[in-house]
C-alpha cells in the first residue's frame, strides 16, 4: 500500500531526527530517553539506590535510562498496558495500573515500602479529535496522581508528561496541593511544535 504524503513526511522527519539517530547509537529504544536524561541533569531526579516506578513504560526508553543511572542497588518497576521487551535490572508488570489486580502486584513488589521517584511518559492513543485527546491526557494524569498519592514516599518526586490545554491548569493546581514545588519543563528533545511539556513535582507532602 502506498504511503500518504503526510505519513511520508513524518517518516522523513523521524529518520532525520538527530535524537532518533542518537538513540540508535546509544542503544535506547526511543528518542524520549533524552527527555528524561535532560530532566535528570537539570533537576537531579535520579540517585543510585532509589526505588522508582516507570508508569506507561513501553517501549522502555525511560526504563533504560533509570536502569543505567540507578546502579546495582537501585530498583525499577515498569508498568504498561502494552507488552515491553525486557530491560536489564527492570521488573515489568503488564496491565492497567488502576486495575485492582495490578495495584495489588505493585504493592507486593514494594513489600511495604514506597517509591522514591515516580515517572510517567504516558500519552493517550491519538484519535485526531483535539478535545477528546486532551481530555484523555488529563484523565491519565489524574489517575497517575491517584497512584502517586498512594505509593510515593513523603518528600519524594513525581515527573509526568502533560499536554497544555483544557484541564491542564486545574490539574497543576491539584498537583500543587500535594507537592512543595512544581516546575514546568520543555526538554530540547521535545519537538517545539508540540504542546507537550514535563511537570517536575518535588517534595511530596504525603
Amino acid at each position: 500500500m502506498a504511503r500518504s504524503k503526510s505519513s511520508g513526511r513524518w517518516l522523513q522527519r523521524h529518520l532525520s531526527d538527530p535524537y532518533v539517530k542518537q538513540a540508535q547509537r546509544d542503544g535506547y529504544r526511543s528518542r524520549s530517553a533524552y527527555k528524561l536524561i535532560e530532566l535528570d541533569q537539570r533537576d537531579r531526579l535520579i540517585r543510585p539506590g532509589m526505588r522508582v516506578m516507570d508508569l506507561g513504560s513501553t517501549p522502555g526508553g525511560w526504563s533504560q535510562v533509570l536502569s543505567r543511572r540507578l546502579g546495582d542497588r537501585g530498583k525499577v518497576l515498569a508498568t504498561d498496558i502494552l507488552p515491553m521487551e525486557p530491560v536489564a535490572k527492570v521488573d515489568f508488570i503488564q496491565g492497567d495500573f488502576t486495575d485492582e489486580t495490578i495495584v495489588g502486584q505493585i504493592h507486593d513488589w514494594l513489600g511495604g515500602a514506597k517509591f522514591d521517584l515516580i515517572v510517567s511518559d504516558i500519552a493517550p492513543n491519538i484519535t485526531g479529535i483535539a478535545s477528546a485527546d486532551q481530555a484523555s491526557s488529563i484523565y491519565f494524569l489524574e489517575l497517575a496522581l491517584d497512584t502517586v498519592r498512594e505509593t510515593l514516599k513523603p518528600g519524594a518526586t513525581f515527573v509526568a508528561k502533560m499536554f497544555q490545554g483544557a484541564g491542564s491548569d486545574d490539574w497543576i493546581k491539584d498537583l500543587r496541593g500535594s507537592f512543595q514545588k512544581v516546575s514546568i519543563r520543555k526538554p530540547a528533545a521535545s519537538r517545539p511544535e508540540s504542546r507537550e511539556v514535563y511537570v517536575v513535582a518535588k517534595g511530596f507532602k504525603g
